[in-house]
């Protein structure tokens, strides 16, 4: 197996009043994409929370994908099963929608267990930045495994598909073996770290999306 592999996270907004019964089906039909070749994990399913500085980024739904390369992903979005998925069920239930992938260091575990937390945090720099500052905004990224020790799983990398990125160049994914492991990211123990990175964030706009895999049916 490569020792690098793709991240792919797609947001969805879902409309006000899509039937919930067929957002589960449309959930099913992108699970069931985990089948194709190209796929080495896939999941979807309702974000946890999402919190952005834009009131207009309430996404609502997540897919969670990893790929073996770049031309594994293209070949993913061209396949029949997948742009089925997208006609039959995705066009007419979704508002908004924004991906972003990037090449990152193959995780041990490239499936997340079930129950597990996943926190996507993307990240969008300010104009005319010099490479100083994404240099030091790259560093602080690195960083954050090492201060958060229940995180299981760390990557983060840089767009290379800007079309629905919404101008978020930046991202890093972090999944944690359950949900109140991952809430105690934000707990006052260690705000005092999230205070140093404040200068970092004084260079970028950044949305933050919350995830749990769900268990099998």
């Amino acid at each position: 197996m490569s020792s690098q592999t793709v991240e792919y996270v797609v947001l969805f907004k879902a409309k006000d009043n899509a039937d919930p019964s067929k957002i589960n089906a449309w959930l099913d039909a992108l699970n069931g994409l985990i089948s194709l070749d190209q796929v080495l994990h896939l999941s979807a399913g309702p974000a946890l929370r999402t919190r952005s500085s834009s009131s207009s980024l309430g996404f609502t739904h997540i897919l969670h994908c990893r790929y073996g390369s770049e031309r594994d992903l293209a070949a993913y979005l061209v396949h029949p099963s997948h742009v089925s998925v997208v006609k039959d069920h995705g066009q007419y239930l979704i508002d908004d929608i924004m991906a972003v992938d990037w090449l990152a260091t193959a995780a041990h575990d490239l499936h997340p267990p079930p129950g597990s937390a996943i926190r996507v945090t993307f990240l969008k720099l300010k104009e005319d930045l010099g490479d100083d500052v994404k240099s030091e905004i790259l560093a602080g990224i690195r960083g954050i495994k090492d201060r958060f020790g229940r995180i299981t799983q760390f990557t983060f990398g840089e767009n290379f598909s800007p079309g629905r990125a919404k101008g978020f160049s930046l991202a890093w994914l972090a999944v944690f073996p359950g949900r109140s492991d991952l809430e105690s990211m934000d707990s006052n123990e260690n705000l005092v770290y999230l205070k140093e990175q404040q200068k970092v964030k004084d260079f970028v706009s950044e949305l933050v999306v919350d995830y749990v895999v769900p268990l099998p049916l």
